[in-house]
């Protein structure tokens, strides 16, 4: 078993002191039990404390003796948020010696604290296995190709003044004292550098850059006049084949070539000339024609003529099987072209748009007349007769259907709706009468609540149509056939979508508003309180564009009808008279109330856990309507089909999350 001890220090090293002490302590005070391995780290922390004083606390942790130079003074300032273990503090206190230029140089069983000024006057590491990066060491290389004095002046300005760089020529070798993280540094270049050169010409392969990029670099800075006067004997030839770069000229000019290409073939964070980008939400061809023609009219801006050789081309195209793009371009290009990608390939927010639609309808008539007739003795000619046509059939019609003349009314519509009472006496001889009482009130309500919700996408345009296709009749025609007088009626018909029609086009803005651009229709068949068999659909259309915050609720419109028609039909004079008056006269009386409210209530849903919740809530209301009505049926006891239960996860915090089914409660 291991334990493991944090131990901070801020101004001084007492802190550290104190643990240790605390480890050895509990060591001694448990003899009868076997030694515990104790692991410790450190979680230092200083400000403004005194070099000395850490020099001091790394000597306790490591085990290490120093020797420390006079000249060695200071305050350092080191701070730590994870704890470490000894040599990687130990390590981090070499690094500490060298932001401040010191250097810690061991000498047996000894460290000494140097300034870097007095380093390469003491022996160091020789080579660089095994030392840190920190590390004093001293390196000999072996050159082979070129001469070693020749390096010397090409490598200095990467030596700092405490290190050490010389050249040895009758071995053709080259010494140098540094930090072991730089020497390795150099080993790399004199490598890339030392390469045979006994012909004229030089082919230098290239693994990063592009030939013709390097070549186009380098001709620019070898063309620009000396300041000797003398002329220019290089020649540089680009290879795009190979990659690589031809060097021709003067053997001390093909080697400072070498040098500069060398560090000019570097690898790059962004992969080069040519990449391939998976997209995650963005569509990889509508994407690529808009970076194509993008640069193409920056390009043209510019004055560049896009060529084969030419750093300003840029090409994108789209594979639309894996949803990516293909770039090529150059590497200042392709940074700017995958910052637009970075900004444009995101998740877009989703909008849930609900809108709620109230209409109540009251729509009540009353209806009453009477109609009468009265005919002289032996007479043919009526003595007296009353008629209201908008009241219907009357004592008129019935006495046309009496008469023989059938073409005047349907004999079956005398009966109305409503009561229909008539009363009379029709005889050969004396005084014929008949008279028709019609009363009728009827009440007709509608009372219409839905709730269409549809959920689109940011600044996309999404419709939902629920309805149904009424038939109508336009028109009919009915025809006699040459065969036995038969009759061929038939009816035109148009067929109308009846039901709620909603389109609607949201824009997120910030601060969590949406603007919303709202088409909203709902036809309906009314119901009707009169006695007529038509049907009368009403139409209700709003297109509008409004501004809600995320999550409120916002009237669209509405309408709010009061209508009241009354109608009164009487005999002049007679009509007026009380009581006796309502036997001349026929009254009627509409009143029709209309309520609509339109209502919208608009949610961002920017993750899939919003998007999930909504869901949940819709799937669970359905189901818990499906619960209600799950009756057996009436001849066999079989269940409905119910929709299966919407599984449920634990927060993702919990590590042993399982899926858990939906309650049914």
């Amino acid at each position: 078993m291991k334990e493991s001890k944090n131990v901070a220090n801020s101004h001084s090293h007492n802190g550290l002191r104190v643990s240790l002490a605390m480890i050895l302590f509990l060591g001694l005070a448990m003899p009868g039990q076997a030694p515990v391995a104790q692991e410790i780290t450190i979680t230092p922390n200083y400000k403004d404390a005194d070099i000395r004083q850490i020099i001091e606390a790394v000597g306790e942790v490591t085990g290490r003796n120093f020797i420390i130079d006079p000249r060695v003074s200071g305050n350092v300032t080191m701070l730590s948020s994870t704890p470490m273990s000894p040599d990687a503090f130990y390590e981090a206190f070499l690094s500490i010696l060298e932001v401040y230029g010191y250097v810690a140089i061991n000498t047996g069983d000894i460290t000494k604290i140097l300034p870097n000024a007095s380093a390469r006057q003491y022996p160091g590491i020789l080579g660089t296995d095994g030392a840190l990066a920190d590390d004093i060491v001293t390196q000999i290389i072996k050159v082979q190709n070129v001469g070693a004095a020749q390096l010397v002046p090409i490598l200095r300005p990467l030596i700092p003044q405490y290190g050490h760089l010389a050249a040895h020529p009758g071995s053709n070798m080259l010494i140098i004292s540094d930090r072991a993280m730089n020497v390795k540094r150099l080993i790399n270049i004199i490598r890339r550098i030392d390469q045979s050169n006994d012909e004229d010409i030089e082919i230098v392969p290239l693994s990063n850059a592009s030939a013709t990029e390097i070549v186009r670099v380098l001709t620019a800075l070898t063309q620009a006049p000396r300041a000797d006067g003398m002329p220019v004997t290089t020649s540089l030839v680009a290879d795009s084949r190979t990659n690589s770069v031809l060097i021709g000229g003067d053997k001390s000019e093909r080697l400072r070539l070498r040098v500069l290409i060398a560090h000019l073939d570097t690898p790059l964070e962004d992969g080069g000339d040519t990449q391939v980008r998976y997209l995650r939400y963005a569509d990889a061809e509508e994407l690529s024609t808009k970076l194509q023609q993008h640069f193409a009219q920056q390009a043209t801006a510019e004055g560049a003529v896009p060529s084969a050789t030419s750093g300003a081309q840029v090409s994108v195209w789209a594979d639309s099987q894996t949803n990516a793009i293909v770039v090529n371009a150059p590497p200042k290009m392709m940074r700017s072209l995958m910052g637009i990608v970075d900004k444009l390939d995101i998740r877009r927010a989703q909008v849930l748009v609900e809108a709620i639609i109230v209409e109540v309808i009251a729509d009540k008539t009353s209806e009453l007349g009477v109609t009468w007739a009265v005919d002289g003795t032996g007479s043919n000619s009526p003595l007296g007769v009353t008629n209201f046509p908008s009241f219907g059939p009357g004592v008129a019609q019935l006495a046309g259907v009496i008469g023989g003349d059938t073409g005047a009314v349907d004999p079956g519509s005398l009966i109305g709706s409503g009561l229909t009472l008539g009363i009379g006496r029709i005889s050969d001889t004396g005084t014929s009468f008949a008279a028709i009482l019609h009363a009728l009130q009827a009440d007709a309500n509608t009372n219409i609540i839905s709730t269409p919700s549809i959920v689109t996408t940011d600044n996309e345009e999404a419709s939902l149509n629920v309805g149904q296709e009424v038939p109508f009749v336009t028109g009919s025609f009915s025809n006699t056939g040459s065969v036995g007088g038969a009759v061929n009626p038939f009816q035109t018909i148009q067929r109308q979508q009846i039901g709620v029609k909603l389109v609607i086009t949201p824009q997120i803005n910030e601060g969590d508003s949406l603007l919303l651009k709202i088409s909203q229709e709902i036809s309906s068949i009314a119901s009707s309180s009169a006695g007529a068999v038509d049907l009368i659909t009403n139409q209700r259309i709003i297109e509008t564009t409004v501004i809600v915050d995320d999550g409120e609720i916002l009237v669209l419109g509405g309408l709010l009808e009061d209508t009241l028609r009354e109608s009164n039909q009487r005999v002049p004079i007679l009509g007026s008279i009380p009581i006796l008056g309502a036997l001349f006269r026929s009254q009627k009386t509409d009143s029709v109330k209309t309520n609509l409210m339109i209502f919208l209530r608009a949610k961002i849903l920017r993750n899939s856990m919003q998007t999930a919740f909504e869901t949940n809530a819709k799937y669970t209301a359905i189901r818990k309507v499906q619960r209600q009505n799950a009756t057996y049926g009436f001849l066999r006891p079989t269940a409905r089909p119910m929709l299966p239960p919407i599984e449920t996860y634990n927060t993702p915090s919990s590590e042993n999350s399982t899926p858990q089914p939906e309650s049914d409660e």
